[in-house]
């Protein structure tokens, strides 16, 4: 199916940033695809020659420790993942790619992104500064399977997910993904009737509720000072 250009620079931030004369000419080079809930896009360990665009929906990105499943991002229209292993070429995929609902991606392969490159070299910091924030991110999550205890992890993973996958306003966030007990033990590397215990914790306190797998968030300042108290 063709690309709209508007409809791209509209969900995609990334593209809003580039001239467009310079879309045009990339834009019959890219192919959008819709995808089901739990088709996986690629597997850690391939081979990586496309980055992918979300138009709608969301992505989880994991990897494997030994047996046990980690959750490492969650991502959501607009944002882009796969641009790792365009860096250079024989790099296979670091992570694997599921589809967390039915989600349209726009996807560009490797010769062609290096046309954006080529002619826009602001383009390659915008995605070193990008690629740089997830690397921070990663470390941090490093850090904090460490030296944090698990209630202390789920909440700051809460508070993280609150402020980056809601617009509402600071006392009534929802994350707008159905997230199961097991996933966010994946994205805390926890057990997960530890979780399930964390969680019935936070509801019985009033900092959370959770409807239909949908968590909501009562008052993000306090739970922002009990994670303070915590540390």
């Amino acid at each position: 199916m063709p690309v709209d250009r508007t409809k791209l620079r509209a969900s995609i931030p990334f593209f809003r940033e580039i001239e467009p004369a310079l879309i045009d000419r990339l834009v019959p080079y890219m192919h959008q695809k819709t995808y089901r809930k739990g088709e996986l896009i690629f597997l850690e360990g391939d081979q990586g020659n496309e980055i992918y665009f979300i138009g709608s929906g969301s992505i989880s990105i994991y990897t494997f420790d030994k047996s046990k499943k980690v959750i490492l991002a969650f991502l959501r229209e607009g944002e882009y993942f796969g641009e790792m292993a365009l860096m250079k070429p024989g790099l296979v995929r670091s992570a694997t790619a599921e589809c967390l609902m039915t989600t349209r991606l726009y996807i560009l392969r490797r010769s062609d992104f290096q046309l954006l490159i080529e002619n826009d070299r602001n383009i390659a910091f915008h995605l070193l500064d990008y690629t740089m924030d997830r690397l921070r991110r990663a470390n941090q999550q490093i850090y904090d399977l460490t030296f944090l205890n698990v209630r202390s992890r789920l909440i700051k993973k809460l508070i993280y997910m609150m402020e980056n996958y809601t617009t509402e306003d600071l006392n009534d966030f929802v994350i707008p993904v159905k997230i199961t007990h097991q996933q966010i033990a994946e994205m805390v590397g926890a057990a997960r009737e530890t979780v399930s215990k964390v969680l019935q914790e936070l509801q019985d306190e009033g900092f959370i509720q959770i409807q239909d797998k949908m968590i909501h968030l009562q008052n993000l300042k306090q739970l922002k000072a009990k994670l303070a108290e915590e540390d």
